[in-house]
Order: structure tokens, then sequence, then C-alpha cells
């Protein structure tokens, strides 16, 4: 039913929790994990210093891309990860018509103030605008999973 699964992720315990929906997911139909984090160059601004911080938010990016890769296969599933700049909705549109992708799995929310605003916005921009299925996940106050 699904080859390939799409989780944007942030590093938040709302990506983490539709990180675990989706590896679940995964596992079941044998599909490929891919872990997507996006620099918001709009948030960065023009100011001096933003190229460093670009790269910053990169590394972050590839840090928490290959986080989720590794736990994906630990779990036995396979995964990939991959760093996109630009806007996050429209960077999550366009990897999933790239890569071929049948379903998103994300977090309802990203981190706390702003971010967490920000993730929730573009959460619902996806679920409006994707041609494919997506899944929200949303997470306890604690960070974990919400089961009801």
């Amino acid at each position: 039913m699904y080859e390939d699964i799409l989780v944007p992720t942030d590093g938040s315990a709302g990506a983490s929790a539709a990180l675990e929906e989706a590896i679940e997911l995964a596992d079941q139909f044998d599909a490929t994990i891919h872990s997507l984090y996006v620099v918001d160059l709009a948030s960065l601004g023009t100011e001096a210093g933003a190229v460093d911080m670009v790269e910053s938010f990169e590394q972050m990016g590839e840090e928490a891309t290959e986080a989720a890769a590794t736990r994906a296969r630990d779990a036995g599933v396979a995964a990939e990860g991959s760093v996109a700049t630009g806007s996050p909705h429209r960077e999550i549109l366009d990897y999933v018509d790239d890569h071929g992708v049948d379903l998103v799995v994300m977090g309802t929310h990203g981190r706390t103030g702003l971010e967490r605003y920000l993730l929730g916005s573009v959460t619902e921009k996806i679920v409006r605008t994707a041609d494919v299925p997506v899944l929200t996940v949303r997470a306890d106050e604690d960070g974990t999973e919400d089961d009801e």
C-alpha cells in the first residue's frame, strides 16, 4: 500500500511521535522512511550573519534527519534523510513529488513558541494541499505520542 513515507522533522517531540507512527507503518508495508528537515530561509532574514545561521540550521537538520534514519534502521526499516532550504511547506510538497512519496506523516506541532506555531501552520498547509494522504500525529504534553 505504501512504499515511501515522508516524515518532516524539526527534532521536536511532535516530529518524534510522527516518526514512531511512520516506523510502524513502514514496518507493516515494507516501506522506506524519508526524513526531511527544511531550513526556512524566510524566517532567518537577510541580516549579517544569516549565512552562518543557515549553516548552523543545516547542521541541525543533518543531525535530526540522521537521528530519524538511525531510529528507523534500528527498527529494521529502510530509511534516508535529507535537508532542504526554502519555504517549508513548498519544500515538503516538492519532495513528495520528486521522490514518489505515498504518505506524509507529520506532527501537529513543532517546538515551543514561534516554532511550535510555524510547524502547526506548515502541517495545516500540507494537509490542505498535498496530493497524497497526510497522517497527523499529536504528542502529549510530556512529548510522547498521543493515543487518543
